[in-house]
């Protein structure tokens, strides 16, 4: 990455609650936390940096069984890239092109993160936000919140890279008429057009997000990240392999799978391992 980009040596720490991207921890579930309300958490450059470090350590935890996606503000979960930076940053080509590929190369560590991915949204998600929240597998909003992507009010185009989830999402007609009209539209659209996967009220968003995580974190843990692979997988327009069916069997030689199974038969609540 080019020195114009924030560098640390060695590996960053993500304790720290000043930082605008950190790390919470309770038990089976981290938190990543976007932290800069004073600008409504757009995305900087060094965010950009910090979240993409960040996703990737946690990605390589084995004992995690599902990562929340939050803000700390009240107002947004982030309404874009700091535009303010653009002209330091991404004022030509070449400059454009080191920053889409740090953007780019976090988005797809999201993407391909193992572990259920959950979004708290509350408040404006446009631009870059939308592709964050659009790469997690459960998107919950408030009803206050906001959508939309109206870059073309900037000059500015969605890379490939950034459209391919929203793609997925909402489909071509969706994700043009976002591009083309540039409307910042509410929860209700949001949802109809697929790219939330529930809207609640406002007082009621965390209760419905613990439930969703603890829906999540009291299955097989194994057997979420054996789905994600797989529904991923499916994706793509390639045959299924010989070694890639095989892996649908490998859950029989778990002993989440015995302990599943003899808990199922005994009425008893399973408690899983993750081995």
């Amino acid at each position: 990455m080019s020195a114009i980009f924030p560098t640390s040596s060695g590996s960053p720490s993500f304790e720290d609650e000043g930082e605008p991207v950190y790390i919470q921890r309770n038990d089976h579930v981290a938190t990543l936390v976007l932290n800069r309300p004073a600008k409504l958490n757009a995305i900087s450059a060094y965010m950009w940096k910090r979240l993409h470090l960040a996703i990737s350590a946690l990605s390589k935890e084995d004992s995690l069984r599902c990562i929340l996606v939050k803000s700390s503000s009240a107002k947004a979960f982030s309404p874009g890239c700091d535009i303010h930076e653009f002209e330091e940053l991404r004022s030509n080509k070449e400059q454009g092109r080191q920053y889409g590929r740090l953007m780019h190369e976090t988005l797809a560590a999201f993407q391909n993160c193992p572990i259920p991915l959950v979004a708290e949204i509350d408040g404006i998600c446009v631009g870059a936000g939308l592709e964050i929240a659009s790469t997690c597998d459960f998107r919950i909003c408030s009803e206050k919140s906001r959508f939309g992507a109206p870059i073309k009010n900037l000059g500015l185009v969605m890379a490939y890279p950034e459209l391919e989830p929203l793609l997925q999402l909402a489909g071509k007609d969706v994700v043009l008429e976002m591009l083309l009209e540039g409307r910042i539209f509410n929860a209700a659209e949001a949802y109809e057009k697929n790219l939330v996967t529930c809207v609640v009220p406002t007082e009621r968003l965390s209760v419905k997000v613990n439930d969703t995580i603890s829906g999540i974190v009291t299955g097989a843990p194994l057997v979420a990240r054996w789905h994600k692979k797989f529904v991923k997988r499916l994706i793509t327009p390639s045959a299924v392999t010989p070694a890639e069916y095989d892996e649908c069997f490998d859950c029989f030689d778990t002993e989440d799978f015995r302990s599943g199974c003899q808990a199922f038969l005994n009425r008893t609540p399973p408690r899983f391992r993750g081995k």
